[in-house]
């Protein structure tokens, strides 16, 4: 509590392992990832049981599965946070080259369960996302590809970000998986802005953005309907976003008390992607603003150390790590209360899910890595330094 107040104190050369990181790890972050999935387990208990009855299950299968994946994204979390940048970095190039070729590989060995778009791996027991864990790769990958870019004889760095974006871009819009597709891009051009980008490249690549958002309306049917769906004045009372806005409207302030909801009876992705609507009629507001203050604390202060960061890498790398963190949980509790359209996208650490938990963890891991207190000194200091020189 120390340091949650003062600040961290420096990191010795020869300290062990385990004390050195728990000096110079950023423990509001972590605490409020873990207060997050605690109050995901929380919602899982409310929402779940329904969908286990209908499947036949026991009444906390999901939550009992929840607990299991969420206890091992919290260790893979932990354990990813004690490493160096330079092995996080080494480690997120290999699993983005094997995410990107199981992206790859999804037309011909993936399936869709039902859902009408091929994004998974079924293994029996489980699935697997693979784009789930190709998010945290590409931002380190793309980080350390800029980086490079900016040193005297460099690669061309930018553009073979530009266009290992655009390669993932067009693999997830295959599936069709728009909402990943816009975070690998979201992330990119946030990465890319920080490294210096002109104003004037941007406003292309934005342009180009909205002329594939034409297109893709043209072309699919699934993403026009869910456009139109979003733009129509009415809303019917049937459908995910209909249940989600009476739940949230019902709840009030306090909600309508624990256990006593009824979104769940009828929402089939209650547990998943509609989990705000859970917490909004059974806790109320209050609940709601206390997981956005938790997204908040993190992202606030994962770019306020940022700031303070010389290593270009590690800058960038941590920049589009946390924007995408908050952006998905931007777009999750949106598309509930029709602030965007509807996207099948979990809430951090929140929403039931396998591969969104761990490669969740994966990912904060690698940005309690890269905001850990190193002995760099302040950033003014060293400009002061060079000017009396």
């Amino acid at each position: 509590m120390t340091e949650m107040v003062y600040g961290t104190v420096p990191v010795q050369s020869g300290d062990p392992v385990l004390p050195r990181w728990w000096r110079t790890i950023d423990k509001w972050t972590m605490s409020c990832v873990l207060v997050l999935f605690g109050i995901g387990l929380l919602l899982g208990l409310a929402s779940s049981p329904p969908l286990a009855a209908k499947n036949g299950l026991e009444p906390f299968h999901y939550v009992t599965r929840q607990a299991v994946f969420g206890g091992l994204a919290m260790f893979v979390m932990l354990v990813v946070s004690m490493m160096s940048p330079t092995l996080v970095r080494r480690l997120a190039v290999i699993g983005f080259f094997a995410a990107f070729v199981a992206l790859a590989l999804l037309p011909f060995l993936g399936t869709d369960f039902g859902k009408g778009a091929t994004r998974w791996y079924s293994l029996g027991f489980a699935s697997v996302q693979p784009s789930e864990f190709l998010k945290p790769g590409f931002v380190v990958m793309a980080a350390w590809l800029l980086a490079a870019s900016q040193q005297i004889g460099g690669p061309p760095g930018k553009i073979y970000s530009f266009v290992l974006t655009v390669m993932i871009v067009l693999m997830l819009a295959a599936q069709p998986d728009f909402g990943q597709a816009a975070l690998i891009l979201f992330g990119w051009g946030v990465m890319y802005f920080v490294a210096g980008a002109p104003m004037t490249i941007l406003i292309v690549i934005a342009c180009l953005v909205i002329a594939g958002g034409v297109l893709a309306y043209n072309s699919s049917e699934h993403f026009a309907r869910r456009i139109d769906g979003f733009l129509s004045p009415d809303l019917d009372p049937t459908t995910q976003l209909g249940y989600a806005t009476n739940a949230i409207r019902e709840g009030g302030f306090f909600g309508v008390g624990v256990g006593e909801g009824q979104v769940k009876w009828s929402l089939p992705d209650a547990h998943t992607d509609f989990i705000i609507a859970v917490a909004a009629e059974e806790y109320g507001l209050i609940c709601v603003l206390l997981i956005i203050a938790l997204y908040a604390v993190i992202v606030v202060r994962s770019l306020l150390r940022l700031m303070k960061e010389r290593d270009v890498f590690i800058r960038l790398a941590g920049t589009g790590l946390v924007c995408i963190f908050g952006v998905q949980a931007m777009i999750n509790m949106g598309v509930a209360v029709r602030l965007l359209p509807a996207k099948g996208m979990t809430l951090p650490f929140v929403s039931y899910g396998g591969s969104s938990l761990i490669a969740g963890g994966i990912a904060v891991g690698m940005l309690l890595a890269f905001t850990r207190s190193r002995p760099q000194g302040e950033m003014g200091d060293i400009l002061l330094r060079r000017a009396n020189r």
